[in-house]
């Protein structure tokens, strides 16, 4: 078997099957471990001695060994044959957390949560009865063979531009998997697709009302609020799916995970929020929403992937904001906001927006939002959007 990249979804592949010959820009000459695994640079793969490529998911299709290849399948093609009941959830915003709330739901019964969070599929238990997969739009893009039982679509908006070419490819990518599923599958969708070509049961939705009422849910028995309540409400809607259960309860339960509106205080009692998981336009959008009536000093910018920002900025002018922009996309946000006649600090970094913020609360109480939501990516100056969490959070604790 040839492999594509050596990340942690080919490493638990490699691992699995052994005997596997692996290309990656890591590797400058021929290893070879224990286990018959051979490790090469990328310009030694000659496609006519390989009779099947598995690739690493965030490869783009520009890659020359993408286009080389003749006999390319993703990961879940892999194990399609294997894969018990399947629900996979996409979209562009919240799918981790909704993953990780099913999972939070199911695993009493058994269930199994990997794909693009959690367990690569070669790490999972084929003998459990639920594959519960947060399923990203680069694996989509290479899977033709494998289809989910259970397709659960959060809000599609642009992302991943760079690598998938435009907006209409990523949104198609999302799509793929409805033109395979079958009669008696089912998929929860939003409202706008509602007459997207598949044999699958649809479910459309436009707000969470709309799942409440279909679902039959009481609103007022979950203790979420956006960003999160329509995460809850699909994580509920699939026990209602499978086993006839709302569990307002066990749901009650789950904890937010780190670095996506996470609350806290500086010395100074000064609220500060970090969504550094943030990513994208929509992501920040939807933070904002619950800070209406407060002053929002706003932390901007990162690599935006080549996304418009423009409906990011339509929407703060309906709020009262400071923008300080960091990051590689620096000049295009300090653009917009002139051009939206927003206030702007430029800042570049991470650590130099903090400082300006501080500078300006002037070390006192404040009912201001300090908010990190940088509406982009974050490789340009992070290891990841952890590690920019991380690294805001410490920036603010050691405020003089």
């Amino acid at each position: 078997m040839t492999i594509f990249g050596y990340g942690k979804t080919t490493k638990a592949i490699v691992d699995k099957f052994g005997n596997c010959t692996v290309y990656d820009d890591k590797f400058s000459a021929v290893t070879m471990d224990k286990n018959g695994n051979e490790f090469l640079p990328p310009e030694m793969f000659d496609p006519y001695k390989s009779n099947l490529e598995v690739t690493s998911p965030g490869i783009p299709p520009s890659n020359p060994l993408i286009q080389k290849a003749q006999n390319l399948i993703s990961e879940y093609d892999l194990f399609a044959k294997e894969m018990p009941y399947s629900i996979w959830i996409t979209g562009t915003n919240g799918k981790t957390t909704t993953t990780n709330m099913m999972q939070h739901l199911l695993a009493e019964r058994g269930s199994q949560e990997g794909g693009n969070v959690g367990s690569p599929l070669a790490n999972l238990d084929q003998s459990a009865p639920i594959w519960i997969l947060e399923t990203s739009s680069f694996t989509l893009h290479y899977t033709n063979i494998a289809k989910p039982n259970l397709y659960i679509i959060l809000p599609i908006s642009p992302d991943h531009i760079s690598w998938h070419g435009s907006f209409e490819a990523y949104e198609a990518d999302k799509l793929k998997p409805l033109t395979m599923m079958q009669e008696g599958e089912v998929v929860i969708l939003p409202k706008k697709y509602a007459d997207y070509p598949s044999n699958a049961f649809k479910i459309p939705y436009e707000s969470p009302e709309d799942l409440a009422t279909y679902f039959e849910i009481d609103l007022n028995k979950i203790n979420f609020t956006e960003p999160f309540l329509t995460d809850s409400l699909l994580a509920l809607a699939t026990t209602k799916i499978l086993f006839d259960e709302l569990d307002y309860e066990k749901i009650n339960t789950f904890q937010i995970g780190s670095h996506r509106v996470e609350r806290f205080r500086d010395k100074y009692k000064r609220l500060w929020i970090n969504d550094s998981k943030a990513t994208n336009v929509d992501a920040t959008i939807a933070a904002l929403k619950s800070y209406k009536k407060n002053k929002i000093n706003l932390i901007l910018g990162g690599d935006d992937k080549g996304a418009d920002l423009t409906p990011l900025f339509e929407a703060l002018k309906s709020y009262q904001v400071h923008i300080f922009s960091i990051g590689i996309n620096s000049d295009k946000i300090n653009t917009l906001a002139n051009n939206y006649d927003l206030p702007c600090t430029p800042c570049q970094t991470l650590e130099n927006a903090v400082k300006n913020i501080d500078m300006l609360l002037e070390k006192v109480a404040s009912n201001s939002v300090n908010l990190l939501s940088p509406a982009a990516a974050s490789l340009d100056q992070f290891t990841s959007y952890a590690q920019r969490g991380e690294d805001f959070m410490r920036f603010v604790q050691n405020l003089s």
